[in-house]
């Protein structure tokens, strides 16, 4: 029998988001498992801040990649994130906003729930 994901608050995990579609399994919702090496986890809304943050850190999520499916991130959109990445950029006071609902229960593992709490935003309807 499955588990059913669940998110940080204890709750079921929520989507992230669909447009574009994010998770590792890109199925819109921040799920891991033994593949994920990057335990993609922590859905984000992603600010300018953060992305410049990530593209001198070597990740360069704003430019498109059509041969991998990626459109390119721009400041708004929802993303589930590395939670090393997401606690890199909160250990350099710019991490981006986080969905609670939708971080998958596994990032606690990595970065501090009261962290995250802090940097928590409500949920958007999903485009």
């Amino acid at each position: 029998m499955k588990r059913t994901a669940r998110n940080v608050l204890g709750g079921p995990l929520a989507t992230c988001s669909t447009n574009p579609m994010t998770g590792f399994w890109r199925d819109g919702c921040c799920q891991t498992g033994d593949e994920d090496l990057g335990v993609h986890t922590i859905c984000a809304r992603v600010t300018a801040e953060f992305l410049s943050f990530s593209r001198r850190r070597g990740n360069d999520l704003s430019t498109p990649a059509p041969q991998h499916g990626f459109p390119g991130l721009k400041p708004g959109d929802q993303w589930c994130l590395c939670a090393t990445r997401w606690r890199e950029a909160f250990e350099a006071g710019c991490a981006p906003d986080v969905v609670l609902e939708a971080t998958h229960e596994a990032a606690i593992e990595i970065v501090p729930i009261e962290a995250l709490l802090r940097h928590a935003t409500q949920v958007e309807a999903i485009a």
